[in-house]
């Protein structure tokens, strides 16, 4: 047997568990995601600064909460129920994309969605470094992050299949999104059992100085650099306005297919392969950096970093779009990707 088939047995059922709720939540979200700036500009009547800001909120307040339910986690000492707390608080905000009648309620579904992204990723990412040993966690963390895309791809792609069955219906295919958003839920809560922590075991308040302290500086070398490929990347969202401006009928544009639709798609695909070796990568870093007892508060600041470098990054997006036009939004985004180059050739 290989050295990769013996590191596939070696993973711990738990990982696999934690990869399937992630596929599945990334199901339910991504139906929604892929289709809603569609629905915000061509229903609703929104500009593209008004997406942009929307989307940077939304992806900054789930990075912001992460800081606190990390910390929780690690005062707790336990990172299941929260976990399933936060997907089941972004399962339950699905339905509200689908009744939205404005604006309003699209930004409190995004944002309440968003908050539950926020209250899961940290302990679920610490929980992911509990269950695997430490040989083979950044295998772990690949086949979370690797289940995770696969259900990024299979979302989009079962909301272009409803929105032809139903004829661009945007709130049906919304409809559809809550099943694979509960079953998620009911994967977590009956298919992972947390480690047992050692009996005796003192509970710490992560944020006190010393503590704190204990957080090394190659620790915060891997935040800095998680924060500089933050700013060089920018919401999803302008990559599916992106897609039907090149004149990409409705339904097909989560899969980016028209008459240029290599041009779009070598664009998404070089997308997709950053966002693959950099987000398991990093993740491994940070738990790697940090000790066992603070792995939560560490991906917890981890991403508050990150969320900050995102609003900034849709923002400024969402004015270039609105004010220069499309294009010089992704110059932008070129832009920002030389500065994250430039940042680490000075490390190395």
């Amino acid at each position: 047997m290989t050295t990769e088939n013996n590191q596939r047995a070696k993973i711990p059922a738990g990982i696999w568990v934690l990869g399937c709720v992630s596929m599945l939540m990334d199901i339910s979200s991504e139906m929604i995601h892929s289709l809603l700036p569609l629905f915000m500009v061509g229903t609703l009547g929104a500009s593209a600064f008004v997406v942009g800001l929307i989307e940077g909120l939304a992806e900054s307040t789930a990075l912001i909460v992460k800081v606190f339910s990390g910390v929780l986690s690690d005062w707790l000492g336990k990172r299941k129920g929260l976990a399933v707390f936060g997907y089941a608080l972004g399962a339950l905000t699905k339905p509200l994309f689908a009744i939205a009648p404005g604006i309003g309620v699209v930004l409190a579904a995004r944002l309440l969605d968003r908050i539950g992204k926020g209250v899961r990723g940290a302990p679920r990412d610490a929980l992911v470094a509990d269950i695997a040993p430490p040989e083979i966690r950044g295998a772990a963390f690949g086949l979370r992050q690797s289940l995770d895309t696969v259900g990024s791809f299979l979302g989009p792609l079962l909301a272009v299949g409803l929105m032809l069955l139903w004829a661009d219906d945007f709130r049906a295919v919304f409809w559809v999104a809550v099943i694979p958003g509960l079953l998620a839920v009911a994967l977590l809560l009956f298919g992972v059992h947390e480690p047992d922590r050692p009996i005796g075991e003192k509970r710490i308040n992560p944020i006190r100085p010393e503590n704190l302290k204990r957080l090394s500086g190659a620790y915060w070398w891997v935040v800095g650099v998680g924060a500089v490929f933050t700013l060089a990347r920018f919401s999803e969202a302008f990559l599916v306005l992106r897609a039907q401006q090149s004149g990409i009928a409705v339904a097909l544009v989560p899969l980016a297919l028209d008459d240029h639709w290599m041009t779009v798609l070598a664009g998404v695909a070089l997308w997709g392969v950053h966002m693959g070796m950099t987000q398991g990568l990093l993740a491994t870093m940070v738990a790697d950096a940090a000790p066992a007892d603070l792995r939560g508060t560490a991906f917890g600041f981890f991403n508050l970093v990150s969320g900050i470098a995102m609003l900034i990054a849709s923002a400024v997006a969402g004015l270039l779009w609105d004010q220069l036009g499309a294009s010089f939004t992704f110059y932008a985004g070129a832009v920002f990707s030389g500065i994250a180059l430039l940042g680490l050739l000075r490390k190395f």
